[in-house]
């Protein structure tokens, strides 16, 4: 499947995934998505990105900077929702290069949706699944030990929207770009900042940081 592309884009990938301490024999399956992605987005504009070695660097290795805040999910057996995944980020690439992780990508978009579930067909995500729905109608209360959003709103709309779907103890782990005081200090009632981390992304040199929210 990921012959349609450019040759320059796995030893690209997977120098990327060292960089990020993961092995770089994930790469064959993560280009095997992004094939598909470039495809699907000739007909269906799924991502504004269309440049294959932008891709790389903007959608899998960006996703994957927060790998390993997803490893005790993993070890516990908990589940992950990915809100507003569009085409299934981080999602579908966090599942790629973490064998157990069960996630669901919540989307609204019904071709969003449609190409996910092809996605994970063909990748063989037996842990993945699709919940085709808007984020606060999803009625799935309490199930998820953790939910995560790129790109996708403010942190206090992140958990107006989806913190009916925690568990008491989960966690919304928010990817932003620099750190988002003011939306911290927004935070509603009954909701407190656990941890921020500062990300490194191999090949951008925007900043990036995994904020940690959870019930206070």
């Amino acid at each position: 499947m990921a012959t349609d592309l450019p040759p320059d884009l796995r030893p690209m990938l997977e120098s990327g995934l060292e960089g990020l301490a993961l092995d770089p024999s994930h790469a064959p399956r993560l280009l095997a998505y992004l094939a598909l992605l470039l495809r699907w987005n000739a007909a269906y504009n799924l991502t504004a990105i269309r440049d294959p070695l932008e891709m790389v660097t903007k959608h899998l290795l960006d996703s994957l900077a927060m790998h390993t805040y997803v490893d005790s999910l993993v070890d516990v057996g908990g589940a992950l929702a990915d809100l507003g995944t569009g085409a299934g980020l981080p999602g579908i690439p966090l599942a790629l290069v973490k064998p157990g992780l069960r996630v669901t990508l919540v989307e609204s978009a019904g071709k969003k949706a449609r190409f996910m579930r092809q996605a994970i067909r063909e990748l063989g995500l037996a842990d993945v699944r699709v919940a085709e729905s808007r984020i606060e109608t999803l009625d799935e209360p309490g199930a998820y030990a953790a939910i995560t959003a790129r790109a996708l709103a403010t942190l206090p709309l992140i958990i107006e929207l989806g913190g009916h779907l925690l568990s008491d103890d989960g966690v919304l782990l928010a990817m932003k770009g620099t750190y988002p005081a003011d939306e911290v200090a927004q935070l509603p009632a009954g909701w407190t900042l656990r941890e921020s981390h500062p990300l490194t992304v191999p090949g951008l040199q925007a900043e990036r940081h995994l904020v940690v929210v959870g019930r206070g």
